[in-house]
């Protein structure tokens, strides 16, 4: 049985020209970091303080195996593109949202 679910995962690859153990490794490896990002953004939201950075970094955590397969790979879905694009698109946002506000008041913490 586990030869058939090897095979299995090992014909996945072939489908998307990429390493499956590679693209595994990074979608369960991700899965504590994105975790704990979550818990770092629900503490700020609770201090009422931005997460524009935390939804940035959960994003790109979530999405981190579908960019190698973006980098590595072929036949990818349209939804990774719309999902990669989205968050680019947010990201420049918030950074653009970020440098215009105004600068702090020297001394006034």
């Amino acid at each position: 049985m586990f030869e058939a679910i090897n095979d299995w995962f090992i014909s996945l690859g072939a489908e998307y020209g990429v390493n499956p153990y590679i693209f595994g490794s990074i979608y369960v490896g991700a899965i504590p970091f994105f975790l704990a990002t979550v818990a770092w953004m629900v503490r700020r939201k609770r201090r009422g303080e931005t997460i524009a950075f935390q939804i940035i970094i959960a994003g790109f955590l979530a999405m981190s195996a579908y960019i190698y397969l973006i980098v590595a790979g072929r036949n990818l879905a349209w939804w990774v593109y719309a999902i990669i694009a989205a968050l680019v698109i947010y990201s420049v946002y918030s950074l653009i949202r970020k440098v215009r506000e105004p600068a702090p008041e020297p001394g006034g913490d």
